[in-house]
């Protein structure tokens, strides 16, 4: 028998939203069944530009189509300022969620919307894409290997691209009311996650903005760092920036182990993503290069990895929706941790660079 499809309705046409409306389509588990922006002709545009399935409906209001009863769930790329009216909506009306990043201004908004989701029984993820790649699963095999890697010492991850005048003017992510987080929200995210999977999602104790960072006239970051601390010792540092050449980087030095990539947000090749490890790596004798270096291990796949996560948040949603199953805690968990460091660096820069503690 064909699988059943889950219903995933989209709510806002940001650009990113032509990215997942393809990975839905791509996805085995899911299809578009409509779209919605605040005009009907913006929507109906969106839906012909990107190829939706004729049976798609099109709203002119996102009300409209959290009301329709033949949506299972919605991907909401709206701007994060919108993220606790409509999230919290859209779980009330029983509606899965998964959630453009960063997923709320701070964390108390964030707890809003996650408790919406956990007593209306409704699944929540947030769109961070790279986890979903099979690469992520085998790198963090590779930081759990005691005789690979050894303990985790150190991490450094960024994550910058040069952003043109426009988009430094007009972009959501540097508007106040819209993306008040910027930079930090939008990039730091992404390498805050790849050091909470390095760390096994262990919370750091304590985080500290780099001096320096820059914001503009409106006071939205621009580019930003921070270093963060846990009571054994473990110290990792991520830079983030809307100003600086295209890099997305993870190094993470262990006790016996190194890892290093070079695309982890996203790889190089759609369907094939690589990265580098070494075990216990030497010079030669007369310490002019290398006896054991770095191997390139490279992991290949079907599927993008957007296509991935809509292919994993479905399969959640039917569970529950087919199999009565409890939506799954894993991802509110480790969004809550991100946003939580989040909130830490932002505090930091606030304070006047001073150590933030963590508390869960």
């Amino acid at each position: 028998m064909a699988e059943t499809l889950i219903q995933i309705g989209v709510i806002g046409c940001a650009d990113i939203a032509r990215k997942v409306s393809r990975a839905i389509s791509l996805a085995p588990n899911a299809t578009v069944c409509a779209v919605a922006s605040r005009s009907a002709d913006k929507a109906s545009t969106f839906a012909a530009a990107n190829g939706l399935p004729l049976t798609a409906k099109v709203y002119g209001s996102y009300e409209a189509l959290l009301e329709d009863p033949e949506v299972d769930a919605v991907y909401m790329p709206l701007p994060t300022s919108l993220h606790l009216r409509w999230a919290v909506l859209a779980a009330q009306k029983k509606k899965h969620l998964l959630l453009e990043k960063p997923v709320a201004l701070d964390v108390g908004q964030f707890d809003h919307i996650v408790e919406a989701c956990e007593s209306n029984g409704v699944q929540f993820m947030d769109n961070t894409m790279w986890v979903h790649n099979p690469r992520t699963s085998t790198m963090a095999q590779f930081f759990n290997d005691p005789h690979r890697f050894g303990h985790l010492k150190s991490v450094r991850t960024c994550f910058t691209f040069a952003a043109d005048a426009n988009y430094l003017k007009n972009d959501i992510r540097v508007k106040p009311d819209l993306d008040a987080l910027g930079s930090l929200g939008d990039q730091g995210w992404y390498c805050i996650r790849a050091i909470l999977l390095a760390a096994n999602y262990e919370l750091p104790k304590t985080v500290i903005a780099s001096r320096e960072p820059v914001l503009n006239k409106d006071g939205v970051i621009l580019d930003c760092g921070a270093s963060l601390y846990w009571e054994d010792g473990k110290v990792t540092t991520f830079h983030c920036s809307f100003l600086a050449n295209l890099t997305m980087d993870i190094t993470a030095i262990g006790t016996k182990g190194t890892l290093h990539v070079h695309d982890f947000i996203i790889p190089y090749q759609e369907k094939e993503a690589s990265f580098y490890v070494g075990t216990e790596t030497r010079f030669n004798d007369l310490v002019t290069g290398w006896d054991l270096q770095p191997s390139k291990h490279t992991v290949k796949t079907d599927l993008p990895q957007e296509a991935l996560l809509i292919q994993e948040f479905a399969r959640l949603v039917g569970e529950i929706k087919f199999k009565n199953s409890k939506p799954e805690k894993k991802w509110p968990i480790i969004s809550r941790k991100t946003q939580l460091i989040v909130d830490a660096v932002k505090a930091s820069i606030q304070r006047g660079f001073e150590p933030v503690h963590i508390q869960e």
